[in-house]
């Protein structure tokens, strides 16, 4: 399988954790990228850092690497040879998928670190780290 491109997002993330019964503010889906996650025991969203949310707990300083897409289903291991390349560096991560494709978020301090890696192994990286 040839190694995909990723394309690196300058956008600063937080992870929030939220009572499982927690409202969402409606201003939430209007923001350019946001993933919400729900499970009969937990609330997670993960949102630009600039907007606000009253949240039990949270993970600042994540950026987001893009695998370009769009991905068929059928495709299979694309999440775990990154994160596989990843764990070899060290780099933990916080993984998300969407209907087209998937996204690895990287702690801000380690994503040079991450795209070296990730270069290292065959991989083409759109974006710098600033």
């Amino acid at each position: 399988m040839s190694k995909q491109t990723l394309q690196l997002h300058s956008e600063e993330l937080t992870i929030h954790s939220l009572d499982v019964d927690a409202t969402i503010d409606p201003a939430l889906l209007q923001q350019a990228i946001f993933f919400i996650a729900k499970t009969a025991d937990e609330l997670s969203i993960v949102c630009p850092s600039s907007f606000q949310l009253d949240s039990l707990d949270q993970e600042t300083d994540w950026q987001a690497l893009e695998v370009i897409g769009p991905l068929g289903f059928s495709l299979t291991g694309i999440m775990a040879n990154i994160s596989g390349v990843l764990a070899k560096a060290s780099i933990s991560i916080f993984a998300l998928s969407t209907y087209d494709t998937d996204y690895v978020l990287v702690k801000k301090q380690n994503m040079a670190k991450a795209i070296t890696a990730l270069k290292k192994d065959g991989y083409h990286v759109l974006g710098d780290v600033k």
